[in-house]
Order: C-alpha cells, then sequence, then structure tokens
C-alpha cells in the first residue's frame, strides 16, 4: 500500500517519538523530517529531489522507524505497525504547511542517546553540532561540513 505524504508523516511522528510524553518531542521529529525535505544543499538535498518526504523517510539508515528489520532482526517499531491518532494527523498537518518548532531550527538530525548527556556532534562525520536536547533526544543543527556531504 502507497501511503500518501500525510499518512507517512502522522506515521514516522508517532513511530519516531514514541518515547516522548508531550506533543511538542511529536512536532520536534516532523520539524527535522520537513527540515530534510526542503534544506537547499547537501546529502538530503539531493535525496528530497526538491521535496520528496518518502524518499527522505526512505533513505536507507536514516529512520530505524522506516525499517522492518534491524541487524537481521524483525523490527516491531516500524511504520507499517503504527496506527496514527487525531494527534499525529495534526502534527503531519501542521508541518506539511510549513510550520516548524523554533526550538529545533535547522536542525537535521535527532538521536536518543539512552544518557543523561548528548555527543557535542552527530553523524559521526562531524557535519552536525549540538543545538538542543528535548525530552529524551539531542538535536544536531548543520555545520559548514555538511553541504560536503
Amino acid at each position: 500500500m502507497a501511503y500518501s505524504d500525510r499518512e507517512l508523516l502522522a506515521r514516522i511522528v508517532q513511530c519516531e517519538a514514541r518515547t516522548e510524553r508531550e506533543t511538542i518531542g511529536m512536532k520536534a521529529v516532523a520539524t527535522v523530517t520537513m527540515n530534510r525535505v526542503y534544506v537547499p544543499n547537501g546529502e538530503y538535498a539531493r535525496v528530497s529531489q526538491g521535496g520528496n518526504i518518502r524518499n527522505i523517510i526512505f533513505q536507507q539508515g536514516q529512520f530505524d522507524c522506516a525499517r522492518e528489520t534491524i541487524r537481521n532482526q524483525y523490527n516491531p517499531q516500524n511504520i507499517y505497525n503504527m496506527t496514527p491518532t487525531e494527534v499525529h494527523y495534526n502534527i503531519a498537518d501542521w508541518a506539511l504547511v510549513g510550520n516548524r518548532l523554533n526550538e529545533i531550527g535547522d536542525c537535521l538530525w535527532y538521536l536518543n542517546p539512552f544518557r543523561p548527556s548528548c555527543a557535542s556532534t552527530f553523524p559521526s562525520n562531524g557535519s552536525g553540532t549540538l543545538h538542543t536536547r528535548l525530552g529524551e533526544h539531542c538535536f544536531y543543527r548543520p555545520t559548514n561540513k555538511y553541504s560536503q556531504t
């Protein structure tokens, strides 16, 4: 089944922000996803091909929730097993019309470090620098190095 952009975004928001208790965490995930869709340069600009959400969500190795298997094991926490509710659709709609969470700014990455502190850079190639932590997730904005990816 081919999901609409709205459905895909609602499912990735639900799956990726499932440990966050507040809608702010869900809006942060939606913001990063849409930042990747519309970033003007670097890897994500090439992947999105001018605004393709599906390409961003299914880019290999990016969102664990877009993968049915991880390390050759079935991943039950994937977008196909999600059942978005009204709040997830509302956040998807909010992001699709151009809204972004100010606290996240131009961040292109987030991760849950499963510890109290965040690494100063992410990913490992140094193309992102720590911007903020919201809830359990660390958010990273692109450095000048990102535009060369």
